[in-house]
């Protein structure tokens, strides 16, 4: 049991902090790794997750990309960190919880993405202009924070 389902035992479904991080991955020929989801079911988004007690926003992004895919990531680089009110999550279970986010890009990926059953359904790379219409709103914003911070890269739904 990780740090995250050990406290929500002691509180309930009472409103928590969560702090995570999420990456923008780009091969080398400027795609965006997104990985389509088991919850929400088909949904798509950034590989990422929340922070275990001693892990710096930077661990979790690695961590969690490799946890994920397999891949390794070097060099991050900040797009921005997302928090306030509309980072209010209400799970179907219940469980409430505001985010607080840190968005990272790299191009600096290595190793053989591998998909990891217990959480994901697929992933795939995507060309900024080709993204899938159903991705998790936040991350949304979040490649659209980057694609104005970074080379004016367009994104946008196309499939």
């Amino acid at each position: 049991m990780g740090y995250i389902e050990e406290i929500r035992k002691l509180v309930g479904h009472r409103p928590m902090i969560f702090v995570g991080s999420v990456i923008v991955a780009l091969d080398k020929q400027g795609r965006i790794l997104l990985q389509q989801r088991k919850f929400p079911e088909g949904v798509w988004g950034l590989p990422g997750g929340l922070m275990e007690l001693g892990e710096s926003t930077e661990d979790v992004a690695r961590r969690e990309l490799f946890e994920e895919t397999g891949l390794t990531v070097g060099d991050l680089s900040l797009i921005n960190v997302y928090s306030g009110p509309d980072q209010y999550i209400k799970a179907a279970n219940g469980d409430e919880f505001y985010v607080v986010t840190a968005a990272y890009y790299s191009t600096a990926i290595a190793g053989e993405l591998v998909v990891d059953p217990e959480e994901s359904i697929a992933y795939e790379y995507f060309f900024p202009n080709e993204l899938p219409n159903n991705i998790v709103g936040s991350h949304r914003t979040i490649l659209e924070d980057f694609a104005v911070k970074y080379d004016g890269v367009s994104i946008r739904a196309g499939r």
